[in-house]
């Protein structure tokens, strides 16, 4: 009892919030880009990327900030190896010629310190278009397991492939598709 009771005073005095500028690292171990879509109408199949990095600069005071992200395209996970393989080929990611997906963004947004969207470029197939991501969760503090701080958030978004020259099967495969994001970046 007594250890809990000081784990959650310590808790308590270490939790912060990012204010000023802070600059933070992706960490690959909390951070897998997933997505979501329409087999045929028949379910939603769901991947992943199991390879990302990056970094993220947070100033919730000035409401500003910046995100790089890359996702390494090879690394797509879906439990299928003969799924993956036809994902990383020339009629899906083109995973040889186009070796990453990126995220760049200059424009968060900022609620009474919480961050609540960001607005950024989407480098897919090697074809950048404008998204907006909502962010639904975001927290920071000390990650009390590494002790150290870190910053975490949900976000999601939705694009058409074909925007992004990825129209294989197309529209019986679902053009639309959702892009869920779970990431930490520990501070610098």
């Amino acid at each position: 009892m007594k250890k809990s009771f000081f784990a959650l005073i310590i808790a308590n005095t270490l939790c912060f919030s990012a204010t000023a500028a802070d600059t933070y690292t992706v960490d690959p171990r909390h951070t897998f880009p997933s997505f979501e879509i329409n087999h045929l109408g028949f379910s939603i199949q769901r991947g992943r990327f199991n390879h990302t990095s990056g970094k993220i600069i947070l100033d919730p005071e000035a409401d500003t900030g910046h995100v790089n992200i890359v996702i390494d395209t090879a690394s797509i996970s879906t439990g299928l190896p003969e799924l993956e393989e036809n994902l990383r080929s020339k009629e899906f990611f083109d995973a040889a010629r186009f070796p990453h997906l990126t995220f760049l963004s200059d424009k968060l947004s900022f609620k009474k310190g919480q961050l609540i969207a960001v607005d950024g470029n989407l480098t897919l197939h090697g074809v950048t278009k404008p998204v907006h991501l909502a962010v639904d969760h975001f927290h920071c503090g000390i990650n009390l397991i590494a002790m150290k701080n870190t910053c975490g958030a949900n976000a999601t978004t939705t694009i058409k492939r074909t925007d992004f020259g990825v129209s294989k099967y197309a529209p019986a495969l679902a053009d639309e598709v959702k892009i869920i994001i779970q990431i930490e970046a520990v501070k610098d």
